[in-house]
């Protein structure tokens, strides 16, 4: 007897243990985009698809792959172990999503499928070992797997059945072209390709013509982002650039967004003004920054799906700006440059259970916009997107919301009602916070971070394997206090809360602080009589009198 809860991908005809991986991430039906294209791609067809961030392409592509596999070599004559499938993303953070996704999928025929990851450009020896053992499916990014061809660790021209390019769409805007011609010439003339993207542009249609054989195209009639019922839009218009700081603040400090939310700006020095401007009045956050160590980044991420911390300040400027073709991958605004052009921020990483996205600045195009919208409302959670626009910025912003809107009328950015004179009060707090962070304090913070994270993550690596637990205890939403803090900042008296909000308003809850070595033995010192001269006279029993 089937399972009810699997019959939306029972009819596929998918492998039984594909089935029970299934079930226990909990998917009771297919999304869209898998509902079209697992069918196509078991029929051997070759894929162009379009659909929106968060819809499951990642599954899309890995449970048709992994079918295919297993088929194979169930009923297949036997041969040589060797690299069947190849995933290329744009980002190291990608890589390892996409491996984590087709091993959970795996994971009740691990024996039978491995899979490799061999994006990280540090682990190079260790990668040469595993591609050795010849796994099934090597996930990576061009210029990675194109070094590992050209040192024949990896050999692709005998072998190569399936090949998959995610987020297409970012591929060549990440300078990838010419790796990915170079690499193009180490594939063999047949194959099957899958290239999923969340839009088409000219970069798409030309990696089509390069990869793809008479695919079959998918352009899912969806929206681009969820319904109003799911996500709510809004825009704000702040007078000044100070009003801006101003409405964050009283948004954060006193509770107004409540949940886990996503702050993004457009260059990584705003990234570091805006989180040492929130410091001030102690409320942590952290940068998911390029120029980190990956194991870096990703730990970021992963405290964060687990809310260690509800704050994140990201930057997609390296991500989404404007195509660098025929350029060096990595050069961007002069003092804004990211040492690793590899790392994704907005795009496609999956960040659990974000409840609000800020855009505190404007997205520089109505593809950026998307993307950062994407990163809430997943997976039919309720979610919230607040764009902070300037006056000189609404033209902008009007061009964005044509695109949302597409063929309805219906206005899609509704106005967020905030009386910004309920917040005059503030106001002078602001001024001096934004007065402490100067741009010496932005230089320190950012070559303070890095240096401890390349601390974290190269020296301690090997003890953090031994001990997973203090690598949990491991925060990067500490305070980095270049820039002068004034105490009382932290502190709301209640006289300077608006009237109508304080009833509602619940300020955070300090963390607790762990009793220190030193405390502890204070403490026992106090006890002893010899140190504290404290001596309690104890009355002595009367002695009986001999008879």
């Amino acid at each position: 007897m089937a399972d009810p809860e699997l019959l939306g991908f029972e009819h596929m005809g998918l492998d039984p243990r594909l089935l029970q991986a299934v079930a226990d991430l909990g998917w009771s039906r297919p999304t869209l985009i898998q509902e079209k294209a697992i069918p196509l791609a078991l029929e051997g067809k070759d894929l162009l698809a379009r659909a929106r961030t968060g819809s499951g392409k990642t599954a899309a592509y890995a449970i048709p792959m992994l079918q295919l596999l297993l088929h194979r070599k169930a009923t297949g004559p036997a041969v040589e172990q060797a690299v069947r499938g190849l995933v290329l993303v744009p980002t190291k953070e990608l890589a390892r999503q996409a491996r984590s996704m087709v091993q959970q999928l795996a994971a009740y025929c691990a024996r039978d499928i491995r899979v490799a990851d061999v994006s990280a450009a540090e682990d190079s020896a260790s990668q040469r070992a595993v591609l050795m053992e010849k796994p099934d499916i090597v996930v990576g990014t061009p210029s990675r797997i194109l070094n590992h061809l050209q040192q024949d660790s990896l050999t692709l021209r005998d072998s190569l059945e399936l090949l998959v390019v995610d987020e297409a769409d970012l591929l060549f805007s990440f300078g990838f072209e010419e790796e990915l011609k170079s690499l193009l010439c180490h594939l063999p003339r047949i194959y099957q390709a899958f290239l999923m993207s969340a839009t088409f542009n000219e970069d798409v249609q030309a990696l089509k013509e390069l990869v793809l054989h008479n695919p079959v195209t998918l352009k899912l009639q969806e929206s681009q982002l969820p319904g109003p019922d799911q996500l709510k839009q809004f825009q704000v218009v702040c007078e000044t650039e100070e009003d801006k700081f101003l409405l964050l603040y009283a948004l954060l400090k006193l509770s107004l967004i409540r949940g886990k939310s996503l702050l993004f700006v457009n260059t990584l020095e705003r990234s570091y003004r805006l989180r040492l401007f929130l410091e001030q009045f102690g409320i942590p956050a952290c940068v998911l920054n390029g120029e980190l160590p990956l194991r870096s980044r990703c730990h970021i991420i992963s405290q964060f799906n687990q809310g260690f911390y509800d704050c994140v300040i990201a930057t997609d400027t390296e991500v989404l700006g404007a195509p660098v073709k025929g350029k060096r991958r990595g050069k961007g605004p002069k003092g804004d440059r990211a040492s690793d052009p590899e790392a994704g921020v907005a795009r496609g990483i999956d960040f659990h259970h974000v409840c609000a996205v800020l855009n505190f600045d404007l997205p520089p195009t109505p593809e950026a916009y998307i993307h950062r919208a994407g990163r809430t409302a997943r997976a039919n959670n309720p979610g919230m997107v607040l764009t902070f626009v300037l006056p000189a910025e609404q033209s902008h912003l009007d061009t964005i919301e044509e695109l949302l809107c597409g063929e309805n009328e219906a206005p899609v950015l509704l106005p967020y009602q905030f009386r910004m004179e309920e917040i005059e009060a503030f106001r002078y707090r602001c001024r001096d916070a934004m007065r402490s962070v100067t741009k010496q304090a932005i230089r320190e913070a950012r070559l303070k971070e890095i240096k401890e994270e390349l601390l974290h993550s190269e020296r301690l690596k090997t003890y953090f394997e031994d001990n997973p637990r203090d690598l949990q205890l491991l925060r990067h939403d500490l305070p980095l206090h270049p820039a002068v803090v004034k105490p009382h900042l932290g502190h709301v008296p209640d006289y300077l809360v608006p009237p109508a909000l304080r009833g509602l308003v619940h300020p955070p809850k300090k963390r607790k602080k762990l009793a220190s070595k030193k405390a502890k033995v204070k403490k026992a010192r106090t006890r002893n009589p010899l140190r504290s001269f404290r001596h309690r006279e104890e009355r002595r029993r009367p002695t009986a009198v001999p008879p």
